[in-house]
């Protein structure tokens, strides 16, 4: 029946990570012990504060259309926020609540982007950043960068990638999947690039930015000459683990904010509006009631990394942030193992199901095809046994 479907949707790539994570649950309702390490959400409940207030939303009667662009109330405490956090200083009218951050990237794709624009995606990048950059008629221009630089992209990467077709650079920092941090004097180096190019934009998602270990977080629109070039795209979804209340926010220009809310009119109008108001209560928390939750996944990451580091064959770095792994297992490639022949990693991530009952991603679906990820935001005991199963059925 494809032939009958638009072009625009068999065009479409399906999200691994959902995949994954969809065949997990199917084969644990066959009876099988899956642990699926698949899934980029915290195992850990909204905290009781945040809940309280979406409660009390909904017997406040919040149970009509809110704005398009979200409620005034919620995106003045999302301008408290940036200020707070990230010492930039948007107005309301910079601001746009969406449906999830997913919905504030396809919001500026569809209005930043004509037929052939190119989009620089340094690889590894979040797995829908591709898709959505193709939907909106841009074409992605994926930089690859290894482990050796910790997955990070430098300036002679980024002004080599640079073509008059630019129009904008998409990023993720802390990064998923690989959960790289980037420094302010990384971030400065880049900008001073982009300063030659003042027609380039950038998204910079900031999604996993209280879930960083590295003691510092940088936003790449406070460095000087680049508030008026970025749109900062961030939510509620990780650090408060509200993935299910669907909010997501952008900071930016303007007329990019304006076009955003045009098109959401037409699309959803305003996101949830119980979600919105707990949201508020959400950003104008201090980050500090975050620290438990960050402590834990700090103290995981280390688990980990040291449980990958001692199977023979795999290539890790630290991670600063998000909660995620992303280790180099090119080393499998063109062995067989109990009879599978492993050609690259979506074979190794399959492998890692059929003979271990462990979900991963498979790297090539964030455009780094030697590397597998793993998300640890799951329990001790859950990630030892994993990591265990993994060991076991890699020292075939």
């Amino acid at each position: 029946m494809n032939h009958i479907l638009s072009d625009r949707i068999n065009n479409l790539a399906t999200s691994q990570t959902l995949a994954m994570a969809a065949l997990a649950r199917e084969l644990k309702a066959q009876g099988k012990d899956i642990i699926s390490l698949s899934l980029g959400e915290p195992d850990f409940n909204t905290p009781d504060f945040i809940k309280e207030a979406a409660k009390r939303a909904v017997d406040e009667n919040y149970s009509t259309y809110s704005p398009v662009d979200g409620y005034g109330e919620l995106k003045e405490a999302i301008c408290r926020k940036f200020k707070r956090d990230n010492d930039l200083d948007y107005k309301p009218a910079n601001i746009v609540v969406s449906t999830g951050a997913k919905q504030s990237l396809y919001n500026i794709a569809q209005v930043m982007l004509n037929d052939g624009d190119e989009v620089i995606l340094p690889a590894p990048y979040w797995v829908s950043y591709f898709e959505i950059v193709k939907l909106s008629g841009g074409v992605p221009v994926a930089v690859p960068t290894s482990i050796e630089s910790d997955f990070k992209i430098t300036p002679a990467q980024l002004e080599a990638a640079i073509t008059p077709k630019t129009k904008m650079m998409w990023f993720s920092s802390p990064c998923n999947p690989s959960g790289s941090v980037y420094s302010r004097e990384e971030l400065t180096a880049l900008a001073a690039v982009l300063a030659k190019h003042p027609n380039i934009y950038v998204v910079a998602d900031e999604i996993y930015e209280h879930i960083n270990f590295s003691g510092t977080f940088c936003s790449i629109a406070s460095i000087p000459g680049m508030f008026d070039k970025t749109i900062t795209v961030n939510g509620v979804a990780k650090a408060f683990a509200m993935t299910g209340y669907r909010i997501g926010y952008i900071g930016g220009p303007e007329f990019i904010a304006k076009a955003c809310t045009k098109i959401q009119g037409q699309v959803t109008s305003g996101p949830n509006s119980p979600a919105q108001r707990a949201t508020i209560t959400a950003v104008d928390a201090d980050p500090s009631v975050l620290k438990h939750m960050v402590d834990a996944f700090h103290s995981r990451r280390d688990l980990v990394v040291g449980l990958l580091q001692e199977i023979p064959g795999i290539k890790i770095n630290v991670p600063e942030g998000a909660f995620y792994v992303f280790p180099d297992v090119s080393s499998f490639f063109g062995k067989t193992l109990r009879g599978t022949e492993i050609k690259d990693a979506m074979d190794l991530s399959m492998y890692l199901l059929a003979e271990a009952n462990v979900a991963t991603v498979t790297g090539d679906a964030f455009g780094n095809p030697d590397c597998i990820r793993f998300s640890y935001a799951t329990s001790d005991d859950i990630l030892k046994e994993a990591l265990k199963r993994i060991k076991d059925a890699l020292a075939a």
